[in-house]
């Protein structure tokens, strides 16, 4: 089997096994059952707010939020410091700031279930990090701090709530981090002195008090601070609510169900629940942690009528008959709207009735364009499709694009009628490419770019095209915003939704990442170009850093149908004075110069995500042998590996069920993907005759598992991984430039074909490794030490036994993230190891 078509088999077979693609906010206006509609009648009776803070995707406690949003009813927000870009992937093969797109969307998925709004500040997850100190320092404190207080001034919560301690027992640096970043935002986000830039757009605030939401409180408490002393409190989050049908522990659940990428599915706990909360800071707490916290109407300056009105409107609600609530809610809006308006909670109200309005009559509309994307300057059919499910008098009054244009209608709604109104918009010629906020800047060290204010905090970006629809509904007008949302049928999903977006007028995808070269042979790249529009004509150029060559020096194209794709190729030569660097492809049209590519991110859990990456890739002039030539690969997750060794020159065969069924013995080296022990349950079938493959003269390099079986629901235990024991356990170097002591400087591993020096551990990312050995049996040699600052030598990175004929070797040392990069020294080892047997 080929690698390119194996690989489209593995992609393919990891979408289909996803749940219905995520509907909101991208889908239809879901619908609202009598039980949740009450429920949220009674939240407009509260007026509190609670702001929760951890470090990643998944930290969140679900079960807590789940009982804060739809329990107290009180607004809930969970800002996330970062968007889980250095987690490992066990969907896919995205990384980086990939995966962190991929993560953003399964949080928004989790906050859609379980309620609460969702945040995040411009800190990048750079991967494991053990202290509190790296974490700020690489993020840049002052800067990550100042989104902290942004947040807490923005969303005015009355308590704050950690899921970390700042210190070690936090188990990561992140985690840590996300704790002493909060406490200290606690202590100033009230001194108008911090951050002053910020008050152009919010005022100080000072929320009541910050906890600390502990995980096991006698394991921690055991080893407690000083300040820790008493203070800690225990509530009741198990429960059921009735008027939901279901607990919190199943909503939970299903919340922290949707960080797929992870492999977070869980079982939901249908029984009583604890969770404890310990006093970090702020005014003393005895049983509840809203504790003095004023959360009725009374805060509000003059709305004694309101209090009354929200009271009525609550005990005549009708669960048969939802519309009879109308009048009722329309009374109140007006009554809200006479209050202060800067208020953030006569803010909110408004939003929740006009939400409730909605909610009470069914009333059903949305904008949908003929295709998903468009470019700056394109005219686009829209269709407007509204329905009135009562028999309420609702008039539709005007329709009002974002591209400034607008259509007058006075048109009557009736009941159960579908009204479709076709139009054409032109997207102006200023029109923003739709790349996520964050990713428009590269990445400085640990920290995203981002300018805009009040951009900062933003789970992702405004829509592209938003419709605003005005109806009159007994005699008040009210106005909705919607995303314009593209809409098709899939045979076997039904009605798929997916994010409409401004997209350049010409994308460039290259066929690799990296180009590395031993020698100053030629290699051919291909650049395949795609029409954002109809009726693209220009010149493609690749530009390259001094000491290479292309040939030919540029290429027109033209491309007449939008979607058309053209594949043009170059010859790429280095000379001896070639120095590493990028490749950039150019397009220049008549509309401008064009410099990204494209990337679409496509799973069934989340809308899929368009991103546009400058077209670019990596040139690496290394000096690297390798003697093994064909390569088995037995794919794992999140896996790039095969496509560096077919850039060493290597033939790469995927090994699937029918290969590994086969005769083995051709290869010159059989590799494992990352956590292929770990995703695939049929490993432990095939590991006999692997381990015969060694016994008969063959050689196997094994990347890093992960020391429990948690993703295989019918496996208990990982199998023997090599011919003889050793196991795996959580064990890492996270310092990407922590040294690496050769134990044994003569070991063939370090001399054949490639002489390692220290030299090849420079420029190393993230990490040197995760996931070592340890225990192993004596006829296993490791090869390195390593470790992090002030901790004691770990030598598990990578262990080597002769096995029979053969060769064994399991390593935890990143090539999975340093062979994408481009790391030369990662070539010229990962060359070693496959070349043990020659």
């Amino acid at each position: 089997m080929s690698l390119k078509k194996s690989l489209l088999i593995l992609l393919l077979g990891s979408l289909l096994t996803h749940s219905s693609f995520a509907q909101v906010p991208y889908g239809p206006i879901k619908p609202a059952p009598p039980g949740e509609i009450l429920s949220n009648l009674k939240k407009l009776n509260v007026l509190g707010s609670v702001l929760y803070v951890a470090a990643h995707p998944d930290d969140e406690n679900t079960l807590l939020l789940s009982y804060l949003a739809k329990e107290r009813l009180v607004r809930t927000g969970y800002l996330s410091l970062t968007r889980g870009d250095g987690g490992q992937n066990l969907i896919g093969p995205e990384q980086g700031e990939n995966i962190g797109v991929i993560r953003t969307q399964e949080l928004l998925a989790a906050r859609r279930v379980d309620g609460p709004d969702q945040f995040f500040s411009r800190a990048y997850d750079f991967g494991f990090s053990k202290q509190t100190t790296e974490a700020v320092r690489t993020w840049g404190q002052d800067k990550v701090l100042a989104d902290v207080v942004w947040m807490i001034r923005k969303y005015q919560p009355d308590v704050i709530m950690t899921r970390f301690p700042p210190d070690a027992r936090a188990g990561h640096g992140h985690h840590s981090a996300s704790g002493f970043l909060a406490e200290e935002a606690f202590k100033i986000s009230n001194d108008p002195t911090k951050f002053p830039e910020q008050l152009a757009y919010v005022k100080p605030w000072q929320a009541k008090r910050i906890m600390w939401n502990m995980f096991i409180p006698g394991a921690f408490l055991s080893n407690k601070k000083p300040e820790e002393a008493g203070n800690l409190i225990g509530i009741e989050t198990g429960l059921f609510n009735p008027l939901l049908g279901r607990s919190y522990g199943e909503i939970a659940s299903e919340s922290r169900s949707q960080h797929k990428s992870q492999g977070f599915g869980v079982a939901p706990n249908r029984g009583a629940k604890i969770d404890y909360l310990l006093l970090k800071g702020g005014d003393p707490v005895q049983k509840d942690p809203m504790e003095g916290v004023d959360m009725t109407w009374k805060r509000v300056p003059n709305s004694d009528a309101v209090q009354t009105q929200v009271n009525q409107t609550i005990s005549q609600f009708k669960p048969d008959q939802p519309a009879a609530s109308v009048p009722a809610l329309i009374q109140l809006y007006g009554a809200i709207g006479k209050l202060d308006t800067t208020n953030i909670y006569v803010k909110a109200k408004r939003q929740e009735v006009e939400m409730l309005i909605r909610q009470c009559l069914g009333l059903w509309f949305e904008t949908n364009p003929t295709d998903y994307a468009a470019t700056p300057g394109e005219t686009i059919k829209l269709t407007t499709n509204i329905v009135n499910r009562t028999d309420s008098p609702v008039t539709l009054v005007h329709i009002h694009y974002s591209t400034g244009k607008d259509s007058t209608l006075n048109l009557t709604l009736k009941p159960n009628d579908v009204v479709l109104l076709p139009t054409s918009v032109m997207i102006p010629k200023t029109a923003k490419i739709s790349q996520p906020y964050w990713l428009e800047k590269p990445i400085d060290k640990g920290l995203f770019q981002v300018d805009n204010q009040q951009l900062i905090g933003l789970p992702e970006n405004p829509p592209a095209l938003t419709t605003s629809y005005t109806f009159d509904i007994s005699g008040q007008r009210f106005t909705f915003s919607r995303p314009v949302v593209y809409k098709s049928t899939d045979p076997v999903d039904g009605e798929i939704y997916r994010p409409f977006i401004i997209q350049p007028a010409v994308t460039a995808n290259l066929a690799e990442r990296v180009y590395t070269f031993a020698d100053n042979t030629p290699k051919t790249t291909e650049v395949v170009l795609k029409a954002g529009r109809a009726n693209v004509t220009g010149t493609l150029r690749i530009d390259v850093p001094t000491g290479w060559r292309i040939d030919p020096a540029s290429q027109p194209f033209e491309l007449k149908n939008k979607g058309d794709e053209q594949r043009l190729s170059f010859r790429l030569t280095p000379s001896d004075k070639a120095q590493n660097g990028k490749l950039q492809a150019v397009m220049t049209t008549a509309d401008g110069t064009f410099t990204t590519g494209l990337r679409v991110i496509a799973y069934k859990h989340i809308p899929t995500q368009t991103l546009f990456p400058q077209a670019e890739a990596k040139l690496v002039k290394l000096d690297v042998k390798v003697t093994a030539k064909n390569i088995g690969y037995i794919v794992g997750a999140g896996d790039e590996v095969p496509a560096a060794l077919q850039q060493m020159g290597c033939r790469v065969n995927i090994l699937g069920p029918t290969e590994l069924n086969g005769n083995l013995s051709a290869y010159d080296a059989i590799v494992v993907g990352v956590r292929a022990y770990n995703t695939n349950s049929a490993m432990a079938r095939y590991q006999p005759k692997l381990m015969e493959y060694v016994k008969n003269g063959g050689t196997m390099v094994v990347q890093y598992v992960t020391p429990n079986n948690s993703f295989l629901r019918n496996e208990a235990q990982l199998p023997p991984l090599g011919p003889y024991p050793f196991t795996v356990v959580n064990e890492r170097v996270t310092e990407e430039d922590a040294p690496m002591t050769f134990i044994n400087p003569k070991h063939p591993l370090l001399n054949y074909p490639n002489k390692i020096t220290e030299a090849d551990f420079a420029g190393w990312i993230q990490e040197r490794g995760i996931y070592f050995a340890r225990d192993w049996d004596k006829a296993y040699e490791p090869i390195f030490s390593s470790h992090d600052q002030n901790e004691a030598p770990k030598e598990g990175s990578l262990i080597y036994a002769k096995y029979g004929k053969g060769h064994y070797m399991y390593t935890g040392l990143v090539f999975f993230r340093e062979l994408p990069a481009g790391i030369p020294g990662a070539y010229r080892l990962f060359a070693n190891l496959i070349s043990a047997g020659k």
